[in-house]
């Protein structure tokens, strides 16, 4: 019998859902058995359960094993990969391998011929193979790489603040464990979907930290004394002076991993105990998002699509750095971009490049500034046009003239909501009836984990009354149990895999306006908008915690109460 088949005969899948998957597997490839686990139709041990009887063989689950590294080694990486295989125990003469395919007697052939063992095939969900095999085999390397005996021979010169031996440190830094290392750690960094690489001098600990959807982990401590390699390294990637070690340092560098090409942004500063580096990783290959896979409820996309259409006016896109606001803006620059419309942004910096649209890249050291590029724009005949920020007076003076003289101006500001921010503009020296005139919305944004589906459970360690306070109506709280992931490979064990936005969409009215204009406070427009339908951030977080996208304690970091 076919998995599906098998599937349905036991009662945990639906014909209905089963041709879903089949339409998906046509579109994208990929076996049956991953894309209905990863769709969340079938519990991902049912469907492992499923395939050890069609198979006829044992089923391991990858993500709770723990490997040895001697294990990990006896099939080489290029082969786990060839065949989607992993060995993950070893009793005597017989090697235990998990397969996508435990039926593929070339594979097996081949694996006894290269380790000389008797193979043992157990099957595991493709997506899991090829994970852990990421996943666990990137640990080995990372351990060997980081190794004391790898930096045993390494000979660290002292080098003073005041006498700086230029040799020494190139050298240093162009040793071939020093460039493995760095290599590994972008290239891992890349894989995982980091944003943030963090190079941390300690007294007595060197520490590497990954920022992966939003948070900082922990990831590497590799020895102390090679530091000033490392930073040295990363210097000369970046055409940075490697010799400068008192002042702080910025630069860039472009790297290419697989098919993707990244954008990397560095800073170096000093610190009391070496220099510390972060490096900002932006993908410019990656696809931009569309407005429906950002993560909007049906009644804020609609007042926000109603928006962008309109020939004129002002969209504020509000929330902390790092919140998603310019991803959103590109979305909605996406949508309007056609061949009738003439589209400029000013930048600092150009996060992605769209084909049709004209970006410019602000300079503050010449003189080009959000205030500047905004005046040159006006004569350059645009029909839309998006500012990277409101920082001051001067860009906000020229933003709103522009949206007044029917040109549409997308535009962030850094407020903590979407009320608040008609408050900030009449702050920054802007009449009140020109707030009121010129701005069609304001959105507040926010981006919260999604809880891993690969490892995704129930938590009923959650009680009623904690849901009450945070905002829950009490007949909501009887039809619904919260969402937490486990922690398995496909997450890293932080049970947490992508991010989804919160938005908070507050349409200016004919009523809100007339509050603008007479001064209302930012509670009193915030009250107002709400009955007239605003969904708050903690309102739609709490919507995502029903769906099951994320979790109590994210929503809770993430967003105040109301």
């Amino acid at each position: 019998m076919k998995l599906g088949e098998i599937l349905i005969k036991k009662g945990l899948l639906t014909k209905e859902r089963l041709q879903e998957a089949l339409d998906i597997q046509v579109q994208r490839g990929g076996k049956i058995g991953s894309i209905l686990a990863s769709l969340n139709y079938v519990d991902k041990d049912k469907v492992g359960e499923a395939l050890s009887e069609q198979f006829g063989v044992p089923y391991i689950d990858l993500r709770r094993k723990t490997i040895p590294d001697s294990v990990l080694e006896l099939i080489p990486d290029d082969i786990c990969k060839k065949y989607n295989v992993l060995p993950f125990s070893l009793e005597g003469k017989k090697l235990k391998v998990a397969m996508a395919d435990p039926l593929n007697v070339f594979a097996l052939e081949e694996l006894r011929f290269i380790t000389g063992k008797t193979i043992e095939p157990y099957v595991e969900l493709e997506r899991y193979v090829k994970n852990s095999i990421e996943t666990k085999k990137g640990r080995t390397k990372l351990r060997n790489v980081i190794s004391e005996e790898t930096f045993s021979d390494f000979d660290i010169a002292e080098v003073s603040e005041s006498i700086i031996d230029l040799d020494s440190l190139r050298v240093e830094a162009e040793d071939a464990p020093v460039i493995k290392l760095v290599n590994t750690v972008l290239t891992d960094a890349v894989n995982k979907n980091a944003s943030d690489i963090h190079f941390e001098p300690y007294e007595k600990i060197f520490r590497i930290r990954l920022r992966i959807d939003g948070v900082l982990r922990d990831y590497l401590h590799p020895p102390l004394k090679i530091k000033n390699a490392i930073v040295s390294r990363i210097k000369i990637l970046a055409h940075l002076d490697i010799a400068e070690r008192r002042l702080p340092q910025d630069g860039r560098m472009n790297l290419k991993v697989g098919s993707r090409e990244i954008d990397v942004r560095v800073s170096i500063i000093p610190t009391i105990y070496g220099e510390k580096v972060v490096l900002r990783l932006l993908n410019k290959t990656s696809s931009l998002l569309s407005l429906e896979e950002l993560g909007f409820d049906k009644y804020s996309m609609e007042i926000f699509t109603r928006a962008i259409m309109k020939p004129y006016g002002m969209i504020l896109m509000t929330g902390p750095t790092g919140s998603g606001k310019s991803t959103t803006l590109y979305a909605a620059l996406s949508r309007l971009n056609t061949p009738e419309v003439n589209i400029m942004t000013a930048e600092d910096p150009v996060e992605y490049n769209i084909s049709g649209v004209n970006q410019v890249h602000m300079k503050e050291d010449i003189g080009l500034n959000f205030a500047t590029a905004l005046r040159s724009f006006l004569r350059q005949d645009p029909d839309i046009i998006m500012v990277g920020e409101i920082r001051d007076f001067e860009t906000a003076e020229v933003a709103i003239k522009a949206a007044l003289t029917g040109h549409l101006v997308f535009s962030t500001l850094h407020t903590n909501d979407a009320p608040s921010s008609a408050t900030r503009l009449i702050n920054m020296g802007i009449e009140p009836f020109l707030v009121a005139s010129s701005v069609n919305l304001i959105a507040a944004q926010r981006l919260v984990r999604k809880v891993c589906k690969g490892c995704s459970d129930l938590d009923s360690s959650i009680s009623k009354d904690f849901l009450l306070n945070m905002g829950f109506l009490s007949d909501e709280v009887d039809t619904f149990i919260p969402v937490k992931g486990k922690g398995c490979d496909l997450c890293d064990g932080s049970g947490y895999r992508g991010r989804i936005a919160l938005f908070e969409v507050m349409e200016i009215t004919e009523n809100i306006a007339n509050m603008i204009l007479r001064g209302a406070t930012t509670y009193e427009l915030k009250e107002t908008a709400i009955k007239e339908g605003m969904l708050t951030l903690r309102r739609t977080g709490l919507d995502k915690i029903k769906a099951g996208m994320t979790t109590v304690e994210e929503v809770v970091r993430i967003t105040v109460s109301d």
